[in-house]
């Protein structure tokens, strides 16, 4: 497993793909920062959080698109399935090493926070009358970076079974963006079924079956600073099922 993790370490920068995601990521991040916490004067950062998720649908699959697409394309994938190693050590050395690159430029990511810190300590500073804990509120921002973290390591393991599916990049990125697209859509389409719920005949069994499935309901309690465990379970899940998924095709593909 971990020649593997190597190789798709170093494939991401001998590559443009992990230049471009890393220069778009934290140049988004930044400006993202920018405007929902200084050009607003404002400590609130759940906007900044919950932008940065949309911005996941397209910026997820540029790492995910290539970890098996790219091996079928290029015909290295028999020597994979034929390697001294086990399927699951070879599915999770890409997997890991996918979210290495993403966990990495998230924590980069946290130096958008030092600012409106310094701010607030300023504010703080020069007007001894003013409210001791004005500034932002860190447990939100600890809350909302863990639970970030969690969903981005859910749409890798999604991202990394579509890849495994197809031996087109482009195809493998399409069909993650349409499916991380639809999950965080789902919390606008239970809006629907709460303003519709006496003309639609089931809307209460509509609206559960979408809370247990959107990704965003399962985000507020952690960006409130509520250590949620059913929101770990339910991201943990995910990630074990769509793992245990890629797995169950290679493992079709080395004896099939």
């Amino acid at each position: 497993m971990l020649a593997i993790y190597k190789k798709e370490m170093r494939s991401y920068f001998i590559n443009p793909i992990g230049y471009v995601y890393t220069g778009i990521f934290l140049v988004f991040s930044a400006l993202l920062a920018c405007y929902t916490t200084l050009v607003s004067e404002s400590y609130d950062t759940s906007n900044y959080f919950t932008t940065m998720i949309f911005s996941f649908i397209i910026l997820i699959p540029l790492l995910t698109m290539r970890l098996f697409a790219e091996e079928r394309k290029g015909r290295t994938e028999q020597l994979l399935l034929t390697a001294p190693v086990t399927i699951t050590g070879m599915v999770m050395g890409k997997y890991l090493a996918a979210l290495t690159l993403y966990v990495s430029t998230m924590l980069i990511s946290c130096v958008n926070f030092i600012p409106i810190y310094a701010i607030a300590a300023a504010e703080r500073a020069g007007d001894a009358t003013s409210v001791a804990h004005i500034g932002p509120v860190t447990a939100e921002i600890v809350g909302s970076m863990v639970a970030i973290l969690l969903l981005g390591a859910a749409f890798i393991a999604i991202g990394t079974f579509i890849s495994s599916l197809t031996e087109n990049q482009l195809s493998a990125a399409v069909v993650t963006i349409g499916v991380l697209c639809a999950m965080v859509l789902l919390n606008m389409l239970n809006n629907i079924t709460d303003s519709e719920g006496n003309q639609i005949i089931g809307a209460y069994a509509i609206r559960a079956i979408i809370n247990w499935l959107s990704v965003l309901n399962r985000f507020s309690n952690f960006s409130y600073g509520i250590f949620d465990f059913a929101a770990l379970l339910y991201y943990v899940s995910l990630i074990v099922v769509f793992i245990f998924l890629t797995i169950r095709v290679y493992e079709k593909r080395r004896w099939g």
